[in-house]
């Protein structure tokens, strides 16, 4: 497989008959098709990691080879991606909480191999019944191993996952030439060494994280009346559509109710948020992710549960109403704009209640052992 012919297939995904590739997407692609290699991808958020994963599927499809098995930590990312692969003629299905009723059915398509991309989550991959009743089966014929978000396997990553630490074991069960890939926007060099400790011999390839259509800018309004008066005043002035980061989950009900107040198209969105005429806080909030890529919200107002996993390229503007935990969070959050526009702005706002929220979050997270 050369440049050229894997530059068709990415056509054929962007729908673009003139997109090229971007700076690495190629030589990461090349290194797992052609030299099979394991490869960790360091590349800006909107840099097109997905691109390279299910490029690289079609081709290993194409070759008469088994499936892609993507470990992906998020609901929202996992929805992304299949309407992504989708677009490619790719056949991708999930194993996830939201289609227990599914499982046995897609499991067998994937015994039967009529599936060539399974997304599933580090829970399930680390659940021993789906190890001895998918995994093991295919094991020889997985041609392509994706660890989607993959800081989340470091200790010493801002989204540290448990289960992550299984895929290690899982690797060691496959062919040693199984093609592995490791994607992720935020591992700093400590990250990174853990990783490669981790996974062993895996190769790095690093991009700059700097994005030219996002411009940032930073704002202290101590109190929150003046914050609140601000997004009133400026938020209608923004174009196109954008998402309103909180700390809490009170702040982003009360910033959203303001916002209606004010008469700007506003929704509160957060991990526990429910609505008469949905099923559940999943469905729900699945339901608004939808609202806003289809331009029928002017903004949500999230907590951190809108994170890694929502991709709407022509988003112009995420404000911070209160500071992140960590300047990691906070390039994983601002990153959600401006993929596919030219021009995007991230706002930044601090207030005087930033380090107690957040003083709060680490008591939390480590209580005193008395």
């Amino acid at each position: 497989m050369n440049r050229d012919q894997a530059q068709q297939h990415l056509q054929t995904a962007l729908a673009n008959p003139t997109a090229k590739f971007r700076d690495g997407q190629w030589e990461a692609i090349d290194a797992l098709v052609n030299q099979r290699q394991k490869l960790l991808v360091v590349q800006r958020t909107g840099w097109g990691k997905s691109s390279v994963y299910f490029i690289s599927t079609k081709i290993f499809r194409d070759r008469g080879m088994g499936p892609t098995i993507i470990v992906s930590p998020l609901l929202a990312l996992m929805r992304n991606q299949i309407e992504s692969a989708q677009r490619l003629g790719i056949v991708a299905e999930t194993m996830n909480s939201t289609n227990t009723a599914n499982w046995q059915a897609v499991t067998q398509r994937v015994l039967n191999n009529q599936i060539d991309c399974l997304l599933i989550s580090p829970e399930r991959l680390a659940n021993d019944t789906f190890i001895e009743t998918v995994l093991q089966p295919i094991a020889d014929r997985i041609a392509l191993m994706v660890i989607d978000e993959a800081h989340c396997i470091s200790d010493w990553g801002h989204d540290f996952r448990p289960d992550y630490r299984r895929i290690v074991n899982i690797l060691r069960q496959l062919p040693p030439n199984t093609p592995v890939l490791g994607t992720t926007a935020t591992a700093n060099d400590r990250v990174v060494a853990d990783i490669q400790t981790q996974l062993g011999n895996i190769q790095i390839q690093r991009g700059p994280l700097i994005r030219e259509s996002l411009a940032l800018q930073t704002m202290v309004l101590p109190d929150q009346a003046s914050r609140l008066a601000w997004l009133a005043q400026v938020i209608p002035t923004l174009p196109g559509t954008g998402i309103v980061y909180t700390l809490t989950v009170r702040d982003a009900e009360q910033v959203a109710d303001w916002l209606r107040e004010n008469d700007i198209d506003a929704k509160a969105y957060h991990g526990s948020i429910e609505a008469d005429g949905f099923e559940n806080s999943n469905a729900y909030r699945q339901h608004l992710e939808e609202l806003l890529l289809s331009n029928q919200l002017k903004v949500l107002v999230a907590t951190t549960a809108l994170g890694m996993g929502y991709d709407k390229p022509d988003l112009s503007f995420v404000i911070h109403y209160q500071a992140p935990g960590s300047i990691v969070a906070y390039y994983q959050q601002v990153g959600r704009a401006g993929r596919g526009i030219a021009n995007a702005v991230g706002i930044l706002m601090s207030g005087v209640e930033d380090r107690d929220i957040h003083a709060f979050f680490r008591r939390s997270a480590f209580p005193s052992e008395a």
